[in-house]
């Protein structure tokens, strides 16, 4: 498949339903869109453990954004040519995008990443960000449900307080309010919310983004989020990399918010680091890894758009739907 004057060629495989793009191909396509982040602006989106450089954006992120906004002129232009075809005022509605993925592989940062960049075009300058971690049952009820080992698992979520926000917000609701999950205290924060009124762009973060009813059986409903996500992303890594990501991060939490008194996970901080290792790795392997396996991997496949990271926490490859 050739694109263009440059007659790029572009990996196509005709049973897949996706377009592959090496690293180099995708960055070819960023086009012209300027740089808008600086080393500083990195800083403050970086993860923990994320070695993201001002390449991967430039690379990756800014022909993403450059993509997401042609999806999002596309939508607003489809949606006048419905008003004036029904004679009805213009409704503002966000423009939903998804992204999903394993424990540590760098969700967080590929959202605020995206946000950073979008909220800089001028046909979507309000962009806000959510995570599912908010629509997480409370401490109090999972252990009621003897749940508390599966947090992430489907059942753990209150999925239909989850539905019912992402209805309201593609319903052009002028203010809907979000449960604030807290890192820090492993909870949810009970006093608090976030209020979203209308924004052009509403990016949701979560490992259960893209689920459906098939994910579901314990608790059956027949409108899911996904019903909702106008573009899903799916970060993707091999999964020895992923528990090698995860042990990083938790030996890094240890010595830094594990230090906190406060913490719900204090008691981790009085540990070796082999021992810190050890535990890491056990948690990976029972909790983490098998709600990968179970129920997050089999989602992959939905994503519009598939980003594949190596070692170096670097996006090697791109899957893009036809």
């Amino acid at each position: 498949m050739h694109q263009g004057s440059n007659c790029m060629t572009i990996g196509t495989d005709h049973v897949s339903p996706y377009l592959h793009f090496s690293r180099q191909q995708w960055a070819h396509l960023r086009a012209a869109v300027p740089m808008t982040l600086t080393e500083q602006d990195l800083i403050q989106l970086r993860g923990i453990h994320d070695e993201l450089s001002l390449d991967e954006v430039r690379d990756i992120y800014l022909p993403l954004s450059r993509l997401l906004n042609l999806y999002v002129k596309a939508r607003q232009h489809r949606s006048k040519v419905i008003e004036q075809f029904l004679g009805t005022q213009p409704a503002h509605l966000p423009y939903v995008i998804s992204i999903a993925g394993s424990v540590a592989v760098g969700k967080s940062t590929t959202a605020r990443i995206l946000q950073a960049l979008l909220d800089r075009w001028p046909e979507h300058p309000k962009v806000e960000l959510i995570t599912t971690d908010g629509f997480l049952y409370p401490n109090a009820e999972l252990e009621r449900r003897g749940l508390m080992k599966k947090k992430g698992f489907p059942q753990s979520y209150d999925m239909r307080r989850l539905v019912q926000f992402v209805a309201d917000i593609k319903a052009g609701n002028p203010s809907v309010s979000a449960p604030i999950y807290s890192h820090h205290t492993y909870d949810i924060l009970p006093d608090r919310e976030k209020r979203v009124e209308q924004p052009d762009i509403l990016i949701l973060e979560g490992l259960n983004v893209l689920q459906s009813g098939m994910d579901y059986p314990h608790d059956p409903h027949h409108v899911f989020v996904s019903d909702f996500v106008d573009f899903s992303i799916y970060v993707d890594a091999d999964e020895a990399l992923l528990k090698q990501w995860y042990i990083q991060r938790f030996l890094r939490f240890r010595n830094s918010a594990f230090s906190d008194p406060q913490s719900y996970f204090h008691h981790y901080s009085a540990l070796s680091e082999q021992e810190a290792a050890a535990t890491a790795s056990q948690i990976w392997e029972e909790i983490n890894y098998p709600n990968l396996k179970s129920n997050i991997l089999p989602t992959r496949e939905r994503a519009s758009l598939i980003l594949t990271k190596g070692a170096a926490h670097a996006i090697e490859q791109v899957k893009l739907r036809k």
